[in-house]
């Protein structure tokens, strides 16, 4: 008796967690899919550096050369021929590159053959499945030829190529539009069809979180800054840009995420910051926080104490320079207060 009440216990347990499992599943993107977000990004912004960081990394990660090679193809369709172009000369260097050190990337599936008929036809019927109902619109009436071009080539052509899936064009697509300014309406349109084609919210804000976090500035963000990270508030990121030292002088980007800020500290040669991205605050011990925005440049004397980092709400960037670099010396102080920072950043 005692074995039948424990064997139906551990069904109804059984039965329990898989319902939970059923109702939560996982809501957030892979690796791949992260990285298909940066690479959509990078080639929606022009920005070739971090983009071959960005396909460097989607090929660790298992994305196939054919799967990223048909990504950027699809993105001239919405950031245009010049920046998708750069982007495939970017991957081939790339590619050539890794195959002269011996790495030997999966080239993946290519398309098969598209469906039999008219591409407008077929095309047509994508849209609609994909937007869950036809397209129509003054627009379109007013300019008739770019309503065929997106219904015959855009989702007739393109996205009727198979070795990509829906959803995985819809995260491209997402990204490179979060990455682009003045598209907001496109953006939420696409957000809508990622949404019926399986791409959850809280992946949609993932999406978006990467495109915000990664704007920041031009400048590469680099890796966690965990060598330092007891000397900040919040989470911070290190990217040294000089290195050959016979020229004396380091130079660094640090940036941090919203609210993150250094430790009050200063330097016996004095150091030179230029903000390059986003909102943050520079303050000197007893003066008043002084708003930074990208462009401003902060001299700071030697042996003043300072602090300095991100608005509550906005990520910020900065080049560090340490000015003279074979003495300075820098002496980390306490943490700047929840209030102090509460204070020095109010209303501002």
């Amino acid at each position: 008796m005692r074995r039948i009440i424990l064997s139906g216990i551990f069904i109804a347990l059984f039965c329990c967690i898989n319902q939970l499992e059923a109702k939560n599943p996982m809501t957030t993107l892979k690796e791949k899919e992260r990285q298909i977000v940066c690479i959509a990004m990078h080639t929606a912004r022009g920005d070739m550096p971090n983009l071959k960081t960005a396909l460097a990394a989607g090929l660790d990660s298992g994305t196939t050369v054919n799967e990223i090679r048909e990504i950027l193809v699809q993105l001239y369709a919405y950031c245009g021929f010049p920046r998708s172009l750069n982007a495939l000369g970017n991957f081939m260097a790339l590619l050539r590159e890794r195959e002269a050190k011996g790495v030997k990337d999966a080239i993946g599936r290519l398309p098969g053959p598209l469906p039999e008929g008219k591409s407008i036809d077929f095309g047509t019927a994508n849209q609609t499945k994909l937007c869950g109902a036809p397209v129509k619109g003054a627009l379109f009436e007013f300019a008739p030829a770019i309503d065929e071009y997106l219904k015959a080539h855009l989702f007739g052509d393109i996205f009727s190529r198979d070795n990509l899936d829906w959803r995985t064009r819809e995260i491209a697509t997402i990204a490179a539009l979060a990455a682009m300014d003045g598209v907001d309406s496109q953006l939420k349109s696409h957000i809508g069809i990622g949404k019926r084609n399986g791409v959850k919210d809280e992946q949609i804000n993932e999406i978006l979180a990467i495109v915000k976090s990664n704007a920041v500035s031009h400048f590469p963000r680099g890796g966690e800054n965990t060598a330092y990270a007891r000397y900040f508030s919040g989470k911070s990121y290190l990217a040294p840009l000089t290195k050959d030292k016979r020229l004396g002088v380091p130079l660094s980007n640090v940036t941090f995420e919203p609210g993150c800020r250094n430790n009050w500290h200063r330097h016996t040669g004095g150091q030179l910051l230029i903000a390059v991205g986003g909102i943050g605050f520079y303050q000197e011990r007893g003066r008043e926080a002084r708003k930074l925005l990208p462009g401003d440049v902060v001299e700071i004397p030697p042996d003043v104490d300072h602090w300095h980092g991100a608005s509550p709400d906005h990520w910020f960037a900065h080049l560090a320079i340490e000015c003279n670099p074979e003495t300075n010396k820098n002496t980390w102080l306490e943490p700047v207060s929840d209030s102090d920072y509460q204070t020095a950043t109010a209303g501002k």
